[in-house]
């Protein structure tokens, strides 16, 4: 006799059905209905705890819906932070041009992180032809010198000049993206850049990095200093309205910093798609330091508001900014 084939009952169905939706719906529904977190970012490698944070499921993870939004620059990143277009910054975003959105709408953010780099943890440097005769900073002087897009990057770039013995010399804006080709050409002389930008050019043989951790040794006094030129953050209207969410989102974001740290080898292969760099080059580009809110010493708060001060004694702040403030409690 063949065995009878068990029958399922509508009764058992909708009963499977109520038992899957009391085990398994809520965190589904959570990660559904919760606000979508648009992070704006630059492809700069400092960026790096933010893409690899997004690229191996950590927000995901944690039921957060995090869409990364890519700017041309990080004063645009800004911008869509003041407009409400965008719900905080990724690393690599320019504290300075940051520090301009909130002159002109105090409270915006909170920093979550920064991105402190020096003459180790290089990030900033000036850039050259890798023949050209150049060997020195003051050499520059009245050469045609190009810098990123953005206040920050421009006022950094003619106070480096100016301190490095090359006063006076006029700096141009232009996309990050086409600092190397620009060099290649002969378009300018040399470039104020950020990694990746020195690493993709020293590889593709057309340009030699003239000075790197420049910040630090012009602008700090002192090349080992940690200069917080990029910074994480969440926009202070989303703190407000999602302080649950927004703790989940930096301890996500966390888990990003601590692979960097922990297996920095992983965590490189996350600049491809998001920096010019891809495939066994990844391996080839310098890091920045990371410090997350609750990491900074009183040292590293002092080097942070010597660099805002500058821009202060520049006139691109309007009024002193206390950096302490800025910083996620």
């Amino acid at each position: 006799m063949t065995p009878r084939k068990p029958t399922t009952t509508r009764r058992q169905l909708l009963g499977a059905t109520a038992a899957l939706a009391t085990l398994g719906a809520p965190a589904l529904v959570r990660a559904q209905t919760g606000p979508k977190i648009r992070i704006g970012y630059w492809p700069v490698a400092a960026g790096l705890p933010f893409y690899a944070a997004v690229e191996k499921g950590y927000f995901k993870e944690a039921g957060l819906d995090v869409e990364a939004l890519k700017f041309a620059g990080a004063q645009q990143v800004m911008e869509a932070m003041l407009a409400g277009r965008c719900d905080g910054s990724s690393n690599g975003t320019g504290s300075g041009n940051l520090g301009v959105g909130e002159i002109a709408s105090p409270g915006l953010f909170k920093i979550i992180a920064t991105n402190p780099s020096n003459a180790t943890y290089v990030l900033d440097e000036f850039l050259v032809p890798k023949d050209s005769p150049i060997k020195s900073l003051a050499e520059l002087k009245g050469k045609r010198i190009a810098s990123g897009p953005g206040i920050q990057n421009r006022v950094l770039a003619q106070t480096v000049l100016e301190r490095a013995g090359a006063a006076g010399t006029a700096v141009t804006e232009l996309p990050i993206g086409q600092h190397v080709a620009a060099l290649a050409a002969g378009q300018v002389d040399a470039v104020y850049t950020l990694e990746p930008t020195g690493t993709v050019g020293r590889l593709n043989g057309t340009t030699r990095v003239l000075e790197a951790g420049v910040i630090a040794k012009y602008i700090l006094g002192d090349p080992q200093a940690p200069w917080h030129g990029g910074s994480a953050t969440l926009t202070s209207e989303f703190i407000k309205k999602h302080p649950d969410v927004a703790k989940k989102y930096i301890a996500a974001y966390a888990r990003g910093i601590e692979l960097v740290r922990k297996d920095p080898a992983e965590a490189r292969k996350y600049l491809k798609g998001y920096t010019a760099i891809e495939g066994p080059l990844t391996g080839e580009v310098p890091l920045a330091s990371y410090m997350l809110y609750n990491e900074f010493k009183p040292a590293d708060v002092a080097a942070f508001q010597k660099f805002f001060d500058l821009f202060t004694e520049k006139g691109v702040f309007e009024k002193k900014l206390d950096v302490a403030s800025l910083l996620y409690k």
